[in-house]
């Protein structure tokens, strides 16, 4: 029978506690959210939630074509222009998602040939990324750049470092100085997905890059996602002029996918521009997150050090985390909930976001939950 197979699968996934499901939510939730990725608390907010509404109002509700015919408007370009001179870069390509910029900036930067040493930790994006590149790829040790040097020294061609600026599942960072250093000893460029930094780490929350002494560098490509700190929708390549026209003619996930929604690009826009005049939201954002591990920390929870708004609390197993989670659900807290295959190590875990709006009471509310529901 045709897909029969699913069927064990399925069954496969309930033995071990891995069935993941859909829980649509409603546009006023109750809950007390430590589990979207709203780490400035600019998704709702007024002005971010106009500028999606201008810009559909004059634009449209779509891109209405793939970017090279008629999915760039004036306002992706002026999107590109804004978000490159806030970062600190030459240029940035705008895409529909931070998927797909991760998609494009890995495969089309490691042509037959080349070499990618891929950081054992990197997002299921930058993973994927190296599975479609035409060069060959080795996983280096997570965070490790004497692993990565080994690895260069393998290969005399085209190569390329690739790595998350700060992990998704604990929230660590990456060595970025020491990347940089290793790769140019070896003339392999960098390329980072500053997907959790941008917002939060920097100057003004302009990004890991950028607090690393990296942005603008000739040698560095960062992606970022409008998704997160930015409260939208949607994804960046920031780099060099020649590699973002280098984008535009290789990245299939740029030539032929449909362009970024308006509204998307206006609301980043509008988060944009906000974030410049209120910098204080990315330092309130890590503020918020070292306040949470220490008092997680104090009520005898494993948590992990934050370097940047990811507060991750380690759970026995994947079926204690799924029923941590619920318990925490019921009481009135959304908390995620990462195990495998989402977590590399294997190790699940409740994962706090630390939300630049969060205020003491609420920070004081969510660790009583988690350790009162603990397993």
């Amino acid at each position: 029978m045709a897909f029969g197979w699913l069927d064990e699968q399925a069954q496969r996934r309930r033995s071990a506690g891995l069935v993941r499901t859909l829980r649509p939510r409603p546009a006023d939730s109750p809950l007390l959210d430590l589990a979207s990725n709203d780490y400035l608390g600019l998704a709702h907010h007024p002005e971010v939630a106009e500028g999606a509404a201008r810009a559909a109002r004059v634009w449209g509700g779509g891109a209405t074509g793939s970017r090279l015919v008629t999915g760039t408007t004036e306002l992706h370009a002026e999107l590109e222009g804004e978000l490159a001179d806030f970062c600190g870069y030459e240029a940035a390509l705008v895409f529909s998602s931070g998927y797909a910029a991760n998609l494009a900036a890995v495969t089309a930067l490691a042509p037959h040939g080349s070499l990618i040493v891929s950081d054992a930790g990197n997002h299921a994006s930058l993973i994927d990324g190296c599975r479609l590149a035409r060069g060959a790829t080795q996983v280096a040790a997570h965070a490790e750049p004497e692993a990565v040097r080994k690895a260069l020294r393998t290969h005399d061609g085209p190569a390329i470092a690739v790595s998350d600026t700060v992990f998704s599942v604990d929230g660590d960072a990456a060595p970025l100085t020491e990347l940089a250093r290793v790769c140019r000893e070896h003339g392999a460029g960098l390329v980072v997905d500053d997907a959790h930094g941008l917002g939060v780490l920097g100057e003004g929350g302009r990004g890991a890059p950028h607090a690393a002494g990296l942005a603008g560098a000739e040698d560095v490509v960062t992606t970022v996602t409008l998704s997160k700190s930015l409260g939208s929708q949607g994804g960046a390549v920031l780099g060099p002029a020649r590699v973002v026209d280098h984008l535009v003619n290789a990245a299939r996930t740029f030539i032929f996918d449909t362009g970024l929604a308006p509204a998307a690009a206006g609301a980043a826009l509008s988060a944009l521009r906000l974030l410049r005049r209120e910098p204080e939201r990315a330092a309130r954002a890590r503020a918020v997150a070292g306040d949470l591990h220490a008092r997680l920390s104090a009520a005898g929870l494993e948590a992990v050090r934050p370097d940047a708004a990811v507060v991750s609390v380690r759970a026995p197993s994947a079926e204690d985390a799924v029923r941590w989670a619920a318990e925490c659900r019921a009481a009135g807290l959304a908390v995620g909930c990462f195990r495998p295959p989402s977590v590399p190590d294997g190790i699940s875990r409740l994962r706090l976001t630390a939300r630049a709006d969060l205020t003491g009471e609420q920070i004081e509310r969510a660790v009583r939950v988690i350790g009162e529901t603990r397993p």
